[in-house]
């Protein structure tokens, strides 16, 4: 899936600049220069005026692209490439109906002027929302004894994308200032581009968390790295001996009781093999207590409301990140869920959309987010 989604974003790095190009050579600059440049140097007036209308107006969209590699990244070039060709398009599309209404065209190509405008205001509403952290707050019921439980939550930080480790101390303040009973991280916490300075501050700043119960983490699919300890200098065992060393408690496939209210379950995550079954997970735990599940990927949703377990926390999607393909995985049946809460059975479900990303500088589907959930039962 994630072969086909990388070929699909380089396919439309070179087709969007290719159209770009030849969207940029209707603007009447490039149109008198090309005049130009034919005058002055007169072998080339063999060749037709709109092919070097469309190889002068490759160097604009050339330069445009090279400067968001340069500054963003590849992959984050590509997203703003192939929005702005969509953007272009529909502009162009409103271009010709109003056209073909008028009469008559325009004097100036005001649909590229309108296409630039508008995907810089999109892409910056984005990276605003992808860049700045809300707080989402859930309150859930339950008749069982585990009294008014605060949990707070987030994941999907890849320290050293939106922010480094010194910026995730600044939101773990944000969280101390909620008085968390508990604080949960699931999963991808790191990836295999944070370095290792960036990943013992962000342990650090944990570390610094005040709660009545602690700080527990889960595995993602990032934290363990893709490409080996060598490359970026240390392993899963490292970032579990630096979390533990300030007081975090990593949980792998392990069930702890805390308070003699409630249950607190995690798992590794479900790209690791021969990870527990929910039902081995489960089994021997007393029902009347409440359950918590720290699950990265959102995936087994059926099973773990058929184990019983009241509430499941995950991260993993980043909101379906990028509108209009927020939902795919869900339609794909990649994810059981991508944002949000749901309730199957007697299980409440809540996907974060995560405080960062992985690679992509932008969220146009959703915004990225801590989470608060309160958990309100009876008095023990």
């Amino acid at each position: 899936m994630w072969a086909f989604i990388f070929r699909a974003l380089f396919a439309g790095l070179g087709l969007g600049l290719l159209y770009l190009g030849s969207r940029f050579a209707r603007f009447s600059t490039v149109r008198r220069a090309a005049g130009k440049w034919k005058a002055l140097l007169p072998w080339k007036k063999g060749v037709p005026e709109k092919l070097l209308c469309f190889l002068i107006g490759l160097v604009p969209a050339l330069v445009m692209v090279l400067a968001l590699w340069k500054a963003l990244g590849v992959f984050n070039a590509a997203i703003c490439v192939i929005h702005l060709t969509v953007i272009w398009i529909l502009c162009d599309g409103v271009n010709l109906v109003v056209r073909r209404k008028r009469g008559r065209d325009f004097e100036r190509y005001y649909a590229g002027v309108f296409a630039l405008g508008i995907t810089f205001c999109y892409l910056a509403c984005g990276w605003y929302l992808a860049h700045h952290v809300w707080r989402t707050a859930y309150a859930l019921d339950t008749e069982k004894q585990v009294g008014n439980l605060r949990i707070v939550l987030f994941a999907d930080s890849h320290v050293g994308s939106t922010f480094d480790g010194e910026g995730f101390g600044e939101l773990v303040e944000r969280m101390q200032e909620e008085h968390p009973d508990i604080v949960v991280v699931v999963g991808d916490y790191v990836d295999d581009d944070t370095t290792k300075e960036d990943m013992v501050a962000a342990c650090e700043a944990l570390g610094a968390l005040e709660t009545t119960y602690g700080v527990y983490y889960a595995f993602g699919n990032h934290d363990k790295g893709y490409f080996g300890p060598a490359y970026r200098g240390y392993s899963g065992a490292d970032l579990v001996a630096e979390l533990e060393r300030n007081g975090v408690t990593v949980l792998q496939d392990e069930t702890v009781l805390l308070g003699g209210q409630f249950y607190l379950i995690g798992r590794q995550d479900r790209s690791q093999p021969g990870r527990a079954s929910m039902e081995e997970l489960t089994a021997g735990l007393d029902r009347d207590r409440y359950s918590i599940v720290l699950d990265h990927q959102p995936y087994e949703y059926d099973a773990q409301a058929a184990s019983g377990v009241d509430l499941v926390l995950s991260g993993h999607t980043h909101g379906g990140q990028l509108f209009p393909f927020h939902r795919f995985g869900e339609w794909l049946g990649m994810d059981a869920k991508i944002y949000g809460l749901e309730r199957r059975e007697n299980t409440d479900f809540i996907v974060t959309s995560g405080i960062s990303d992985w690679t992509i500088q932008f969220k146009t589907g959703c915004r990225s987010e801590y989470v608060v959930v309160d958990v309100l039962g009876t008095e023990p």
